[in-house]
C-alpha cells in the first residue's frame, strides 16, 4: 500500500491539471501560432508561472487497488502484484496463465 500523502498528492495533481487545462492550451496554441521570438518568451514566462503539479507530465499512474506507482499495467490500472493475484484467482476476465 502506497503512503497516504503520496495518493493524496496525486489527487492534488489531478485536481489542478483540470483547472488549468484551458488556459495551458490557450497560451500553448498562441506559442505555436507566434512567430515573434519576444512573444513566445513572454507566453513561456506564463507557462512558468502556472504552478508546477497542473503540468499533466507530472501525475503519476497509480494502481488504483493499492496506489502502487511501479510495475502499473495501463490495460488493467494495477500494480504486477495485484494483477498477479487477482489473475490466479480468476478475477480479471479473459487473463490466463500461459504455458507451453
Amino acid at each position: 500500500m502506497a503512503k497516504k500523502n503520496m495518493i493524496q498528492r496525486e489527487i492534488k495533481r489531478e485536481k489542478l491539471e483540470k483547472k488549468y487545462y484551458l488556459k495551458r492550451l490557450a497560451i500553448k496554441e498562441q506559442l505555436k501560432k507566434t512567430t515573434s521570438f519576444a512573444e513566445k518568451i513572454e507566453l513561456r514566462q506564463k507557462l512558468q508561472e502556472m504552478p508546477r503539479n497542473s503540468a499533466p507530465v507530472r501525475s503519476r499512474n497509480r494502481c488504483w487497488l493499492t496506489g502502487r506507482s511501479r510495475g502499473y499495467y495501463r490495460d488493467f490500472g494495477l500494480s504486477r502484484h495485484v494483477f498477479r493475484e487477482m489473475s490466479h484467482e480468476c478475477l480479471l476476465p479473459g487473463v490466463t496463465k500461459s504455458s507451453w
